[in-house]
């Protein structure tokens, strides 16, 4: 039960609301019972909804893992292509063609973010081919060397 003071026209009222049903309130002025019918309008809610697409790790949407922008964490790692997992600029490159490099390798340091980081081999075998060099613009997902 609410209890309220209001003052209507400089007099005071006390208001206990008893019960509140619908558009039916029973209420209680001054110790005196009331029924009040309300007006129910309806209103539209003020809280926005949020509608997102789905997002897609490839790209332009296809599912080929041919297409994937990175590889997953369970995936097995051999022969193959390492992308960049995020854009930025090359700043220097540690392996050359012929290479041979094991899980760990630091293959390049990239800036991105303003921070320069690592890439290195998530997999062994020969540098078959190095698709960037030092000052180049690369986005996520762009083929930066090639393993076989």
């Amino acid at each position: 039960m609410k209890q309220f003071k209001i003052t209507v026209n400089n007099n005071p009222y006390e208001v206990n609301v008893l019960s509140f049903e619908n558009t039916k309130v029973k209420v209680e002025v001054n110790g005196k019972p009331y029924e009040v019918g309300l007006e129910k309008s309806e209103t539209a809610s003020k809280t926005p909804t949020l509608v997102r697409e789905k997002a897609s790790t490839t790209n332009g949407g296809d599912s080929s893992k041919s297409t994937a922008l990175t590889s997953s964490p369970s995936e097995m790692k051999g022969a193959g292509v390492i992308k960049s997992p995020l854009p930025g600029t090359i700043i220097k490159i540690f392996v050359n063609v012929g290479d041979a490099v094991k899980v760990g390798t630091n293959l390049l340091t990239w800036e991105a973010m303003k921070m320069e980081n690592n890439l290195t081999s998530d997999r062994e075998g020969k540098v078959k081919a190095i698709k960037v060099k030092p000052g180049d613009n690369i986005l996520e997902g762009d083929v930066l060397v090639e393993i076989e």
